[in-house]
C-alpha cells in the first residue's frame, strides 16, 4: 500500500545531514513558513535584505513562497503576486486572475515542488548529502528548481531534460548552478525518453535518489498546502462580498499545482477544477498523443500524483495561440495595439509575467468563461507558473521564423487568438470519463515503471487515501523543526 513519509528510516543518514547542513550553516523553513513568511525569524528577515532573489544563498529557502516582495535583491514578504487580466484583454465578463511564479527564486513556482520532494527524504534520514546525489526529470521548470534547491542545500544534482527544450534552461543550468546535465531525445512530451535514462541511472548509479516530479507525492502536497492557501488568499482580496470562486484552471504536467484544486474544494466544496493541456498531445481529452510547444505541460500519460476524481473538466489548447501570444504579449507592436483598443497600460507592461504555459491556462479560463456562460460576479483564478524571461530564445526564433512583428500581425492574433478562443476542446467529466483518465495511469506506472496495482487502486477506492497524503505536512513541519534544533544553528542567528 501506499507509504507516507512521516518516520525516522535511517539515523546514521540523518546525522550526516544535521551535519553538513551545520557545517554549512543550512536552515530549512518549515512548509509553514513558505506559507505564511510572516512566520519567519525577524533575524533571518534582516539578512534577506541583503540577498538577491536568485543568488545562491542557503536562506533564499524561506523565499520559496508566493509572498515574495516582486524585486530582484533585497526584498521580503507581502501579499500573494498576482495580476487580473481585465474584460479589455479576456472579450469576457468573467474576472480572471492569475497568480504569478516570477518572484520565486529561479523565476518559476517548480522551486516549491522540488522542495516538497527533496526535504521529506532529508529529514527522515532517507537522502545523505554527503553521499547521495538528488536526480531531477523534468521537461523545465522542476529541473531548474530541484537544481536550484540542491545548490542552496549543498547537494549534487543531476538535471534530465528533453534536449528540445530552451536553450534558457540548458544554460542556466550547467553556468549558474552548476548542475549535471543530459539531455534526451525529443521534446516537451517525450517524457518516456526521460524514464528511460531515470531507470539506466537506477541500474549504474547506486548513490542516486530519483524524485520524479510525476510520482512524487511531495510535489502535490506542497502546492495543496502553498499553493491552494494562496488562491484563497487572493480571493479574499477581490472579494467584496458578492462574488464567486467559480473555477480554478491548471495546466497538467506533473499534476502537482492541479492539486490546489483538492484544497480549494475542502473551501469552496462548488468550485470547478478544470485541467488544460496541448491540442497536439490531448491525452487527458481524448487519449491523444504526439509532440507540442507549450513548455511544462502534456506529456503523453497521466501523472502517478493526480487526484482525477477531483477533476470536473478538461481543456485543450491550441499551442499555436500560446506562440502568437507569447509575441503579442512581448513586441513592441504587440504591445502598442493592446494600449490603444483600451487595455490598461499597465497591465500591458505585465504582460511579459506570463510564460508559455502560463498563456495557455488563461485562454482555457477565457473558454471556460464562455462555455458555463459566466458573469462577472465570477472568478476565475489560474497561475502563472513562469514568465517570459524563460522563453527569450523563442521569441527569437519566431521572429526569425516569421519576420518582424508588426500592427496588423498584432491586430489578427488577438482577435483570432484570445477574442476567437471558443468552447470547443472543452469536455465536462462524467464519472466514467474520471475512471477513464485514472485508468490510463496503469499502462505508464505499472506496465513501465514498476508501480504496484493494488496502489492504483487505492488511489481511485479508498477514500482517505488522498486526505492522508496531502495532511503529511504537519508531520513534515514537526520533523524540519527536530532537526533545526539538531543543527543548533536558529539558536545562534
Amino acid at each position: 500500500m501506499i507509504e507516507l513519509i512521516t518516520e525516522v528510516k535511517n539515523e546514521k543518514i540523518l546525522q550526516n545531514a544535521v551535519k553538513r547542513f551545520r557545517e554549512k550553516g543550512i536552515i530549512l523553513p518549515t512548509f509553514k513558513q513558505q506559507r505564511n513568511p510572516e512566520l519567519v525569524p525577524d533575524k533571518i528577515k534582516e539578512k534577506l535584505r541583503n540577498i538577491g532573489l536568485w543568488d545562491l544563498h542557503p536562506l533564499n529557502l524561506f523565499r520559496i513562497t508566493w509572498k515574495n516582495e516582486p524585486k530582484e535583491f533585497g526584498g521580503l514578504f507581502g501579499k500573494v503576486n498576482y495580476l487580473e487580466l481585465p474584460k479589455e484583454l479576456t472579450g469576457v465578463d468573467a474576472r480572471i486572475i492569475l497568480l504569478i511564479g516570477k518572484w520565486f527564486p529561479t523565476g518559476a513556482h517548480k522551486v516549491g515542488a522540488a522542495y516538497g520532494c527533496l526535504v521529506p527524504r532529508l529529514i527522515t534520514g532517507e537522502f545523505d548529502p554527503t553521499y547521495h546525489k538528488a536526480v531531477w526529470p523534468s521537461t523545465g521548470n522542476y529541473c531548474r528548481g530541484g537544481a536550484f534547491d540542491s545548490k542552496l542545500m549543498d547537494v549534487h544534482a543531476i538535471a534530465i531534460l528533453p534536449e528540445e527544450m530552451s536553450r534558457e534552461r540548458f544554460e542556466w543550468l550547467r553556468d549558474y548552478v552548476q548542475a549535471e546535465v543530459i539531455a534526451t531525445p525529443g521534446c516537451e512530451s517525450n517524457v518516456k525518453e526521460i524514464y528511460d535514462k531515470v531507470w539506466e541511472l537506477r541500474r549504474t548509479c547506486k548513490e542516486c535518489i530519483i524524485f520524479n516530479q510525476f510520482d512524487e507525492f511531495g510535489n502535490a502536497v506542497w502546492h495543496f498546502n502553498t499553493t491552494g492557501p494562496a488562491i484563497e488568499e487572493v480571493f479574499g482580496y477581490v472579494n467584496n462580498g458578492d462574488l464567486n470562486l467559480f473555477s480554478f484552471v491548471s495546466a497538467t504536467g506533473s499534476a502537482g499545482t492541479i492539486a490546489a484544486g483538492d484544497y480549494l474544494r475542502r473551501k469552496f466544496p462548488l468550485i470547478k477544477v478544470i485541467a488544460s493541456e496541448a491540442l497536439q498531445c490531448p491525452t487527458l481529452y481524448m487519449n491523444g498523443f504526439g509532440g507540442h510547444r507549450i513548455e511544462g505541460i502534456g506529456d503523453k500519460h497521466v501523472p502517478w500524483i493526480h487526484n482525477v476524481k477531483n477533476t470536473d473538466a478538461v481543456a485543450a489548447i491550441d499551442d499555436e495561440d500560446t506562440m502568437r501570444l507569447l509575441r503579442l504579449f512581448n513586441e513592441p507592436e504587440g504591445h502598442k495595439y493592446l494600449k490603444e483598443i483600451g487595455v490598461p497600460p499597465e497591465l500591458v507592461d505585465n504582460l511579459p509575467l506570463l510564460g508559455i504555459s502560463s498563456i495557455a491556462n488563461m485562454l482555457t479560463a477565457i473558454k471556460a468563461a464562455k462555455y458555463y456562460e459566466l458573469t462577472d460576479k465570477d472568478v476565475i483564478i489560474t497561475v502563472a507558473t513562469d514568465s517570459s524571461d524563460m522563453y527569450k530564445s523563442r521569441i527569437k526564433e519566431l521572429r526569425e521564423q516569421r519576420g518582424e512583428y508588426d500592427y496588423i500581425q498584432a491586430v489578427k492574433d488577438y482577435e483570432k487568438c484570445i477574442l476567437g478562443q471558443q468552447t470547443d476542446f472543452f469536455k465536462e467529466l462524467t464519472y466514467r470519463d474520471r475512471k477513464t483518465i485514472h485508468n490510463l495511469k496503469y499502462y505508464t506506472w505499472i506496465e513501465q515503471q514498476a508501480k504496484e496495482l493494488e496502489d492504483l487502486n487505492q488511489l481511485w477506492y479508498d477514500r482517505e487515501i488522498w486526505d492522508k497524503i496531502f495532511s503529511q505536512v504537519d508531520r513534515w513541519d514537526e520533523l524540519i523543526e527536530e532537526f533545526n534544533d539538531r543543527t543548533g544553528l536558529l539558536k545562534e542567528l
